[in-house]
């Protein structure tokens, strides 16, 4: 309907008629507006998929899932079996379908490894449409539309890079989704929380690094960037969580260990927020994203504070306690000390020890205060009735540890509390996405081998060539996997005459498709029809390129396709005619004396009963001829 008004308007001279549509533009205009408003809503919420059973945590943030139109397949697909593979594409209605149905249940996966496993299915089989369909030198006419998942904008294009890179991004946000369902009370939970965070992480700097020009702003390179930054922070979080979920021991090095793991979540977040406020992102990011990240940078900073506090107040030196230990380890926890105080000093002297201790205690109230505040300037935030029990709770036990301590001299204390050194003994990184583990049959397997069978590759319409026995013998071997080739073709025998040519491919033998036979198969279908004559199906590359290709690279497994063997194979037409040249070596037959030299390709009598032999030169790769060993 807007497209509609919009195009009135262009077309439109009348003044009256102007207004009305750009009334009715307007109308329309703030309601998208609103609607859209209301998507970016629901999608940024840090609510949303979240566990559902009572926890005692801050929350964590999820990616909402891209949304898409629906697509239809079913004509171009068709057309272009048709025009490119000479197939009628009414006879593979059932795989577009199967396509076509992958892809919608794509667009509601449930939130567990089985949607995690349809939607890389998915990603799988549109690398095989593309190599089938979608040639690179122009569109398929299929019109592919996702919405951004931030704001709601769509994005049209034709092209399966937007629909592959959409896929990827789904596949990243449904693992954040599986990662905030966890139950982060129990040790399991929080495993898979972490787990689920690492591997998002993997999947969209995966999708950073592959599709580095995607139109949408939620996946392009500077927002996929913060976002793996904010998974991998969350995976942090979940691992200092499942450290004290036992329970803290209020022990030395206990919380020396916690204040360095705590101290680490605190600096992640503060990576991720500046990250969050930096040009172009800042203007894209939620604010409610950028507000929590804040929140828990400062809210962690305190805990870690708190911590070393705790150890400074509630433990003095004894004399059965081992000195240079926990001088070692409370000097791992700072990068200076303040001036005129010795970690060993602080040690020993308890009025230096309760100073200090106050100090750190009085930043962590700061931290506290801090996090309150911006949680209170967000809207979203302060409604996350969690979030400000978590925050309150944490301010009011610092404060009362503070009230604990005594008072007097806190106007005489000078001392400012130093930074902590983060430091973490479970390193966070990324976990690549493993396809291989996903295993996908390609839904076009009747098309034919992809290697030969591609968008990439043009062909000629299959010809049927009619094949004639003469003395048993039919005058060509065959070479390759599959589809085989013909190979050696004697020029005066019948099925030249017929139109056959050197390097035809073989895809049908007597009406039976054969496109995945190998030599041996096609052999055994030759000789089942015995002495009548046989027809076959054969197609004829039409690139120069390919043609040249499969003349002189055929070559052992494992021998690269170098410039030194194909120049090898053109020397070859360069000898002087007057050098002697071994004849040609005899075809083969069907018969029991020849039978093993058949075992490989197939070299049929290639001169008509009681013509003379041709002479011809081998090409050194005519030595390789194995089975085992073609390309």
């Amino acid at each position: 309907m807007r497209a509609g008004a919009e195009n009135l308007l262009r077309a439109t001279t009348n003044n009256k008629v102007r207004e009305q549509v750009l009334l009715e533009l307007s109308f329309v205009n703030s309601d998208l507006q609103i609607l859209k408003e209301e998507l970016e809503g629901l999608n940024i919420s840090v609510e949303v998929y979240q566990n559902t059973e009572e926890t005692f945590s801050i929350p964590l943030v999820p990616l909402g899932l891209k949304e898409t139109k629906e697509v239809d397949f079913t004509l171009p697909l068709k057309d272009f079996i048709l025009e490119h593979y000479s197939e009628d594409g009414s006879e593979y209605e059932d795989e577009i379908a199967d396509l076509m149905d992958l892809r919608q249940a794509c667009r509601t996966p449930s939130r567990d490894e089985a949607g995690i496993e349809m939607l890389i299915s998915y990603f799988l089989q549109l690398g095989y449409v593309e190599n089938r369909f979608f040639p690179p030198t122009r569109h398929m006419g299929i019109l592919f539309t996702w919405y951004d998942s931030f704001t709601g904008v769509p994005v049209c294009q034709q092209n399966l890079l937007l629909e592959k890179a959409s896929i990827l991004f789904n596949t990243g946000a449904l693992y954040t989704q599986i990662g905030t369902r966890c139950n982060r009370q129990t040790q399991a939970g929080l495993e898979n929380a972490v787990d689920a965070f690492q591997r998002a992480a993997g999947v969209l700097s995966y999708l950073k690094e592959t599709f580095t020009h995607t139109p949408s702003y939620d996946m392009s390179p500077a927002m996929l960037n913060v976002l793996v930054k904010m998974m991998l922070a969350q995976a942090q979080e979940c691992v200092f969580e499942q450290i004290g979920l036992p329970g803290i021991r209020n022990e030395f090095f206990t919380l020396v260990k916690m204040t360095q793991e705590v101290a680490k979540v605190g600096e992640v977040y503060m990576l991720v927020n500046t990250a969050m406020n930096q040009e172009p992102v800042k203007e894209n990011i939620p604010y409610s994203w950028s507000k929590l990240a804040q929140i828990k940078s400062d809210h962690y900073k305190a805990l870690a504070h708190y911590f070393i506090a705790t150890i400074l107040c509630d433990h003095e030196l004894q004399s059965g306690d081992d000195e240079d230990q926990q001088e070692k380890a409370l000097s791992q926890l700072y990068d200076y000390m303040p001036e005129g105080l010795m970690v060993l000093t602080i040690l020993k002297d308890k009025v230096q020890r309760k100073q200090l201790g106050k100090a750190h205690l009085r930043k962590a109230i700061v931290y506290h205060e801090e996090a309150l505040r911006v949680c209170g300037l967000c809207k979203k935030l302060r409604n996350i009735d969690v979030l400000q029990e978590v925050l309150t709770a944490a301010h009011k036990r610092s404060l009362l540890k503070y009230a604990q301590q005594e008072t007097e001299d806190d106007f005489l204390s000078l001392i400012q509390a130093p930074d902590i050194l983060p430091k973490t003994e479970h390193k966070i990184e990324t976990i690549a996405p493993h396809f291989s583990k996903v295993k996908v049959k390609d839904f076009f397997h009747r098309l034919g081998p992809l290697t030969v069978f591609s968008a990439k590759q043009r062909w000629t319409a299959p010809r049927t060539i009619r094949i004639h026995h003469e003395a048993g013998e039919l005058g060509f071997s065959l070479k390759g996997g599959s589809p085989v080739q013909v190979y050696c073709l004697d020029p005066v025998c019948s099925a030249a005459s017929m139109g056959l040519k050197e390097g035809d491919y073989i895809v049908s033998v007597g009406g039976v498709d054969c496109k995945w036979h190998g030599v041996n198969e096609v052999l055994e279908k030759f000789k089942s029809m015995g002495e009548q004559p046989i027809e076959i199906e054969v197609i004829s590359c039409q690139d120069t390129a390919a043609s040249m290709h499969s003349k002189s690279a055929t070559y052992s497994v494992g021998m690269q396709k170098t410039y030194s063997l194909i120049c090898l194979a053109m020397e070859e037409d360069k000898i002087d005619q007057s050098k002697k040249v071994p004849l040609k070596l005899p075809f083969l037959s069907w018969g029991t004396k020849n039978r093993q030299k058949a075992a490989s390709t197939l070299c049929l009598p290639s001169a008509v009963a009681g013509s003379s032999q041709i002479k011809k030169k081998l090409s050194p790769f005519t030595l390789l001829n194995t089975e085992s060993s073609l390309y």
